[in-house]
Order: C-alpha cells, then sequence, then structure tokens
C-alpha cells in the first residue's frame, strides 16, 4: 500500500469516527445551554471575519506576487498607504469592541447566580412559579443530589419537570469538583465548605448525561450521572418511586456514604434528615465538630461570613445540630 493510500485512508477514518459523534453542545435542550450555543456560533462568526478575509489575502498575495509573475507590479519604494492602515487597524477594532459588548451582555444575562426570566426564547417565566430546588454534594466518586422540598435523596441519579426553572446549590465534600449537564447549561464548580448556585431549565423530555468535568482522583472517570427531563406527571411519579425506598439519609448513612467508591449505582433514600445539606456545607456532619457557619474568628469576635443554607429548616438545623 502507498502512502497516499494510507493516508486516505486515515483520513477517511477519522471522518467516519465523527460521525458517531452527538454534538450536545451545539444541539441543546435547555434554555441556558442554548443562549451558550448562540453565544459560541456568534463568537465564531464575529472572529471569523477576520480569520478568513486574512487567510484569503495571504493566499492571493502568495499567487499575485510569486517570483515568477512578471506582469506585477515591483515597486521598492513603497512604505505607507492610508487605506491599508485603515483596513489593518479599523476591523480589528471594529470586532473587538463587537466581542467586548456581546461578552459584557452575556455574562451578565448568564449568570449562574441570576434567576432565571425566560424558560424559551418568547415564553417568559409565569409569575409566582417556583423554581425546583436541588442541593448537590459532590462526593469521591459520585454525586448526592438531595429535594429539600420533597425529602428525599438519589445518588447519582437526577430529574427534574420541564419547563420548570431548576434553582442548583452546590458544594463538595473533600475536593474542588465541577458540575456539568452539556444540555442543560454550563459547568460550574462544587467546592468543599463553600456553596455555589446554578440556575437552569429543560425544555425537552428525554434522558442526558451528566458528569464531572474536573480531575478530583482516581474514580473521576466513573463520576457520571443520567438527568432525566420528565413531565409533571411523570417527575411526581419519579416522587413517589423514591419516596418508596425505605432508606433514609442521616448523619450515620452520609458518613457511609461519604467514603471513596467507585462505579456507584443509583440509589434511593425516601427521607433526609432535616438540615443534612446545611451541616455538609458547615462541614459538621460528624459529631464533635462545629459548624463554620458558627465559628468566630479570634482577632475580632465576629464570625466569618459563611455560604447561606438553603433553606429556612436548614438554617435552624445547623443552629441546633443533632
Amino acid at each position: 500500500m502507498s502512502m497516499k493510500a494510507f493516508r486516505g485512508l486515515l483520513v477517511l477514518a477519522a471522518v467516519l469516527s465523527l460521525t458517531g459523534c452527538h454534538t450536545v453542545l451545539m444541539s441543546p435542550s435547555g434554555d441556558v445551554a442554548l443562549q451558550q450555543r448562540n453565544l459560541i456560533i456568534v463568537s465564531l462568526i464575529l472572529m471569523l471575519l477576520i480569520v478568513v478575509p486574512v487567510i484569503v489575502t495571504v493566499l492571493v498575495f502568495a499567487w499575485r506576487y510569486r517570483a515568477n509573475n512578471h506582469k506585477a507590479k515591483y515597486d521598492p519604494e513603497w512604505d505607507h498607504s492610508t487605506i491599508v492602515e485603515l483596513m489593518i487597524w479599523a476591523a480589528p477594532l471594529l470586532i473587538i469592541i463587537a466581542l467586548g459588548a456581546v461578552t459584557w451582555v452575556s455574562a451578565h444575562k448568564l449568570d449562574p447566580y441570576r434567576p432565571l426570566d425566560r424558560l424559551a426564547p418568547g415564553k417568559p417565566v409565569p409569575a409566582g412559579m417556583k423554581p425546583l430546588e436541588v442541593d448537590v454534594v459532590a462526593l469521591d466518586w459520585k454525586w448526592l443530589f438531595i429535594y429539600p422540598e420533597q425529602h428525599i435523596a438519589v445518588v447519582n441519579e437526577l430529574a427534574a419537570p420541564v419547563n420548570r426553572p431548576i434553582h442548583f446549590n452546590l458544594t463538595a465534600s473533600t475536593v474542588m469538583n465541577s458540575f456539568f449537564i452539556p444540555a442543560l447549561a454550563g459547568q460550574i464548580y462544587a467546592m468543599p465548605g463553600m456553596q455555589t448556585t446554578l440556575q437552569a431549565v429543560i425544555n425537552k423530555p428525554g434522558d442526558y448525561t451528566g458528569f464531572s468535568a474536573n480531575y478530583s482522583g482516581a474514580g473521576f472517570s466513573y463520576m457520571d450521572f443520567t438527568f432525566h427531563g420528565l413531565s409533571e406527571g411523570d417527575f411526581a411519579k419519579w416522587v413517589t418511586r423514591v419516596k418508596g425506598s425505605g432508606d433514609r439519609l442521616d448523619r450515620t448513612s452520609y458518613a457511609s456514604l461519604e467514603a471513596p467508591s467507585e462505579r456507584n449505582p443509583v440509589h434511593y433514600y425516601g427521607s433526609v434528615a432535616p438540615g443534612l445539606y446545611g451541616s455538609i456545607l458547615n462541614r459538621c456532619v460528624h459529631p464533635g465538630v462545629a459548624c463554620m457557619n458558627m465559628l468566630r474568628t479570634p482577632e475580632s469576635g465576629e464570625e466569618p461570613e459563611a455560604a447561606a443554607p438553603s433553606s429556612n429548616h436548614d438554617a435552624m438545623s445547623m443552629a441546633h445540630p443533632q
């Protein structure tokens, strides 16, 4: 086999391998991810407005002023052109201004802490619609999802109703991690002793992949889960199924769950001890450990600013840990 044929086979193999890829980032099912996709496209187009003409111009100049083209005008004394200078500087400047404006607007509009103002294009959030609250804990090496309103918890499985805002509160047990569901919204970090927030919505029913996007140790490769986008009725059935589990997530069972483990199957907890997420966030799940939000700095005697609990009952439970 000739080298040329071998190269052709390599190119063909690469193309065939790409045909099986699912470009979820470019065809998301959540409005936040859709807006982020549009931002990528707009930014790419703005940059191509410079890149493409430059590449074409380089090729044209290389061909027109090649050594054997004696028809091309040779002017060794040429040193300045106002028109060329304007083209070189004005076009990139305008692109930078446009990119800066798009970035500034998008950075505020797509702030993960900012409550959603729409469910989909042309569909604002109805007045009085409460978001679904989900507390997320990144463990070694699995994900724990606590639903404070439904009083349930699930390991490595997440569900939410379609076209209802979702408010995620995220923290971690040991090391920094990153929560990412490409079809739903951008990634956001989860850190021990701190709380981050993500606002999102899923617009299409289906099963979507979520995973950790930040290396966190030996079991990192298996730290993924399934996110179910469900109708309101199916979500209610899912909650009922989880509640049917006899297991309870309390401080004792959480201590066992917190231990490092890999390839964890989905596990349901039909009830959750009040204030458990607040204790995880403030790192006082284990007996005899003072909660971070209850500590005082020795210099000032004042309480340090700590991440807020996800609900009022968490605040009460942290004030009186069980």
